[in-house]
């Protein structure tokens, strides 16, 4: 599978706009802020296709960027505390829309900031993908951000924390050197496989 070959396709704000699932999806879902561009961009060999900013909660929509046989969709951040419970809402129906549709869903990438537990948010996703039997992983990002010493005990309480959903599988990756990514690469590749 070529990452490097890739275009942005389009935007979208309201799951009625969303056409029809016609070849595999990645998934890639997220709290504001997580790293979530970041990781997408690096995954890509790219700087900026799907835009980082430094303001959370900036993606508002759902936002698909098509490489030659398969499709990223990158879903909006959730979380995010200073937005409207209108806009809330509508993220929420955008979300809980996509997932309602028939799509050709093969791999979930999770993303969770190592350095903490998952929020409440984070868990209720994990839940809802857990439950309705998705594929998926979890991409610890800011990998970069630990001391080396802290790496191990950061995942043994992550996977304790996590114990509760038996047999996922967790990534620790950095955006920012690259550390992980190839082998989020590999399952994405091998879950594109198996479908």
């Amino acid at each position: 599978m070529n990452f490097h070959i890739v275009e942005f396709e389009a935007s979208y704000g309201k799951s009625k706009q969303i056409p029809a699932s016609d070849m595999p999806e990645i998934v890639f879902s997220g709290k504001s802020n997580v790293g979530k561009s970041s990781l997408i961009n690096k995954i890509l060999y790219r700087k900026s296709i799907a835009r980082v900013s430094a303001t959370p909660g900036k993606t508002t929509t759902i936002n698909f960027f098509k490489l030659n046989d398969v499709r990223f969709a990158d879903l909006p951040g959730y979380g995010y505390a200073k937005v409207s419970r209108s806009e809330k809402d509508r993220w929420a129906e955008l979300v809980e829309g996509y997932f309602a549709q028939e799509r050709a869903i093969s791999l979930i990438v999770q993303i969770c900031d190592i350095r903490h537990s998952p929020t409440k948010d984070d868990i209720a996703m994990i839940d809802f993908l857990y439950s309705t039997g998705y594929n998926f992983i979890i991409a610890l990002t800011k990998l970069d951000k630990l001391k080396k010493s802290q790496i191990q005990s950061r995942i043994d309480a992550l996977t304790e924390e996590l114990s509760a959903y038996e047999g996922v599988r967790l990534f620790p990756c950095s955006s920012q050197t690259g550390e992980g990514v190839d082998e989020i690469r590999q399952a994405i590749e091998e879950s594109i496989a198996e479908d």
